[in-house]
């Protein structure tokens, strides 16, 4: 296992490289750049031709200290060459600052976000899965079935606006702040009053990209399991006297996680990436808003950082899926038979 683990880390090294030049190509492909987002082109300030000349001088000198008009394969390198300091080295380009201390406050934003959704999406959709599964073509799954699809069939930006709508209004019994993480005179609470009301305005958000996995992966682990059940084995431990129970949580649910954990791999990066179109909504300064931000501004460092991270989480996941096969069901090897 250790031989497998040293041969896929060496082999994530190309795998990321390709993925950021590739990255880097297609960013370069869009129209415009930080100086035309900046300028707004040249020879388009007002004032009479010496506001415009100085525009132009500006737009110029921005460009060569960026290197913006020079060959791709340059503007490459000195991506690179930032990316080696990248605390202080990648930054806005309209602003000339680092990026870092605003992509670690979207990171803890996000990241924490994240990690209640993921925690609440498994929680309730590995046990609805099992139920499913274990009384299948029962009326509790034909309504869960029904329901979860019905969830999973609606948009994520109508749902939130529908719940903005519906409970947005403190005139109404129930409401809930709608806009960003803190109200406004958070900075004057005492500390529980404080997580209350961080907790208040992260209610709505949460369910927005809650209910999608949940029905998802409720159906994916229904799935896995449905096909488990089917096996001989599973028969064999029946035929023997097995309860239900001990069939389906011992000898069944162990090779039905396969499915659970190979889209535990495509999720990680969420982790990360965020929700551009809820945090947009929900004014909510994550890493989706920051990285849509950045591409609206045409900030190369920030989309670029965006993009090697969820690329990283990525690779990573799948790395750590291939590790829980052995851990969930040790006959998974990875020696290649002859």
């Amino acid at each position: 296992m250790i031989e497998y683990l040293v041969k896929r880390l060496f082999i994530m090294v190309p795998t990321l490289f390709g993925i950021v030049i590739i990255s880097f190509a297609i960013i370069k492909m869009a129209p415009g750049d930080p100086a035309a987002q900046k300028f707004g082109g040249v020879g388009q300030a007002t004032g009479g031709m010496d506001a415009q000349r100085g525009t132009e001088a500006a737009e110029k000198r921005f460009r060569e200290k960026f290197h913006l008009d020079d060959p791709l394969p340059t503007q490459f390198a000195y991506f690179l060459k930032r990316l080696v300091n990248f605390r202080t080295d990648l930054i806005y380009f309209q602003q000339e600052k680092p990026i870092w201390d605003d992509l670690v406050d979207a990171i803890k934003v996000t990241v924490s976000i994240n990690l209640i959704v993921f925690v609440l999406i498994y929680v309730f959709a590995v046990p609805i899965g099992i139920l499913s599964a274990t009384y299948p073509r029962s009326w509790g799954d034909r309504t869960t079935t029904v329901g979860l699809f019905i969830l999973y069939s609606l948009p994520s930006f109508w749902t939130a606006e529908m719940l903005r709508i519906w409970f947005g209004s403190k005139d109404q019994l129930i409401s809930f702040p709608i806009m960003g993480l803190h109200s406004n005179d958070a900075a004057d609470l005492s500390s529980g009053a404080w997580f209350w009301d961080m907790v208040l305005h992260l209610i709505l958000p949460v369910i927005c990209m809650t209910y999608g996995g949940l029905a998802y992966i409720s159906r994916q682990m229904r799935a896995g399991m449905l096909e488990v059940i089917r096996q001989d084995y599973i028969r064999t431990a029946e035929a023997k006297g097995a309860g239900k129970a001990r069939v389906v949580l011992i000898h069944a649910l162990r090779n039905g996680l396969f499915p659970i954990i190979t889209l535990f791999a495509s999720l990680l990066p969420f982790l990360i990436g965020g929700s551009v179109i809820i945090e947009t909504i929900f004014n909510i300064p994550g890493m989706g808003r920051f990285a849509f931000d950045g591409v609206l501004r045409r900030e190369y460092d920030v989309v670029m950082t965006t993009l090697m991270l969820s690329a990283v989480l990525t690779l990573f996941g799948i790395l750590v899926a291939d590790i829980l096969y052995v851990l969930v069901n040790p006959q998974v090897t990875f020696r290649n038979r002859s």
